[in-house]
C-alpha cells in the first residue's frame, strides 16, 4: 500500500488539514505530515495510548512538528469545528461501536469544501486484514456516509485487497 498515492488520489495539498482517525503508530499520519508540511497540519486521533506514544516519537524523530495527537474514541471526540479539509479513516470504519455517530463527528470537523475519504478492506474472503465477518462492503460503506449527510463523488478500487470511497458535505 502506497500512502503518497492514496493521498494524490484523495486530493491532499501542502497547507491542507487532515484528520486521520484511527491513525493507529502512524502509517497515514506520517506521509500526510510531510505532504501538508509546515503550513498544514495533521490531527490524529486513536484510543490506543502506546500507539499515540510511538507516533510522537517518529514525529519527533523526523522533526515534524505540524501533528496534533490525542488519545480518544472517533465516536466521543471532536478535534475542531470545521476545520478539516479532509477527515482520513485508514482501514477502520468497521472497527467502531458507531460507525454513524464516528461519520457524523467527521462531518462536524470538515471545512464546509471538505472531503471524507474511507479507505477499507473489500469484503472479499482473504488472509489478510480484519475478520471477513466485521468488514463492510462498499455498498454498505457507502449507505454510512449518505446517511451521514455526506454526497459520494466516486467509489474505486486501490489495489487487489481493498476500495476508497471519496465523498463531500451536501
Amino acid at each position: 500500500m502506497d500512502p503518497e498515492a492514496i493521498f494524490s488520489v484523495i486530493g491532499l495539498k501542502p497547507g491542507f488539514a487532515f484528520i486521520d482517525i484511527g491513525c493507529g503508530a502512524g502509517f497515514f499520519a506520517l506521509p500526510a505530515a510531510r505532504i501538508v508540511g509546515k503550513t498544514g497540519m495533521v490531527y490524529g486521533l486513536d484510543p490506543d495510548v502506546r500507539a499515540i506514544k510511538f507516533l510522537k516519537e517518529e514525529a519527533a524523530r523526523e522533526k515534524l512538528d505540524n501533528l496534533h495527537l490525542t488519545t480518544g474514541r472517533g465516536e466521543e471526540t471532536i478535534l475542531c469545528e470545521k476545520c478539516a479539509d479532509i477527515v482520513f479513516f485508514g482501514m477502520d470504519l468497521h472497527d467502531f461501536q458507531d460507525a454513524a455517530k464516528v461519520l457524523e463527528n467527521a462531518r462536524r470537523m470538515l471545512k464546509p469544501t471538505g472531503r471524507l475519504a474511507n479507505l477499507d478492506w473489500k469484503k472479499e474472503p482473504m488472509k489478510l486484514g480484519p475478520p471477513f465477518e466485521i468488514r463492510f462492503d462498499h455498498a454498505k460503506a457507502k449507505q454510512l456516509i449518505e446517511t451521514a449527510g455526506f454526497c459520494v463523488e466516486s467509489i474505486k478500487d486501490s489495489g487487489p485487497y481493498h476500495y476508497l470511497i471519496i465523498a463531500n458535505t451536501v
